[in-house]
Formats: structure tokens, sequence, C-alpha cells
């Protein structure tokens, strides 16, 4: 009976053990534009993860943080564009990603959840193509020459 009783006090002991170490990931939420309208509302920071070219061609989310994740080749430098975001939004906060269509976002988003602990990562399900289709406001990025990543 005692040994029994050691066995079952190891393996809650593990158990319990697993559970605190765990890590905690934030929350990845897909978002579409009337939730990213309330989110701008509530001055949740917005990072733009594509291109200088891009955001030239189409305009950006009013108040976007313009910070490239992957340049026209597929490269990036994850460590620099972290460092970048994280002066955006501290862990603990809430953070929205957006790009053309809502595929670059996701493994973004994944990145994300998985390196800082933010309370929440919104990804915006199909992008600054779907808010121009619904006709919500657009403005002209700053003029940049080169991603936030290259150094």
């Amino acid at each position: 009976m005692q040994r029994l009783t050691a066995v079952i006090r190891a393996v809650a002991s593990m158990y319990l053990l697993l559970v605190v170490a765990a890590p905690a990931y934030a929350e990845i939420v897909h978002i579409d534009n009337a939730q990213l309208s309330k989110l701008i509302e509530q001055g949740v920071p917005v990072v733009d993860i594509r291109t200088a070219p891009e955001w030239t061609e189409t305009g950006v989310v009013k108040g976007s943080h313009l910070l490239t994740f992957f340049d026209d080749q597929g490269r990036y430098d994850a460590a620099a564009w972290l460092e970048q975001v994280q002066r955006i939004a501290k862990p603990g906060q809430h953070i929205v990603v957006i790009c053309r269509s809502g595929n670059r976002t996701l493994p973004v988003s994944r990145f994300l959840d998985r390196t800082v602990k933010y309370r929440t990562v919104y990804n915006v399900r199909a992008g600054i193509r779907a808010w121009i289709d619904a006709r919500l406001p657009v403005e002209k990025p700053p003029l940049r020459s080169t991603p936030m990543w290259v150094r």
C-alpha cells in the first residue's frame, strides 16, 4: 500500500511539474474586417508584414506599423524583426498582423505565438485585399527603401 501511494504521489508530482513547466503560448485568433476595426479602435497595434512595393501598390491600414517579415525572395531575419516588433507591442499585450491575403501572417502568427508571450496574436484572415474590397480606408505608406529587418 505504501508503495502504491508513493507511485501515485510520484505520478501526480510529474504531472504537476509538466503542467507548471509547460510553456504558455499566446492565443492565435483569426479575425475579419469588423474585428480588425474594433481592435484598431481599442488601440491594439497592427503590424503589416508585407514588402514596401506592396504597401505602395495598395496603401496600408491607417496607423499600421510597417515591418517587412519576408522579403520579395522569401528571406527573413526573424531575430531582427522580432526586436523591432517588440518595440511596438510588449509581451503580455495584444498584437495584430496583416499581409496581402493572410497566407504570410499565419506562419508569422505561429512564430510570435512560440517566441513572445503576447496575450493574443490576431491574424487578419483575408489580409489587406479583403479590407480594400470592402472599401475600408487605406493611407499611403511613408517612403522607405529597405525592409525594416535589413541592417
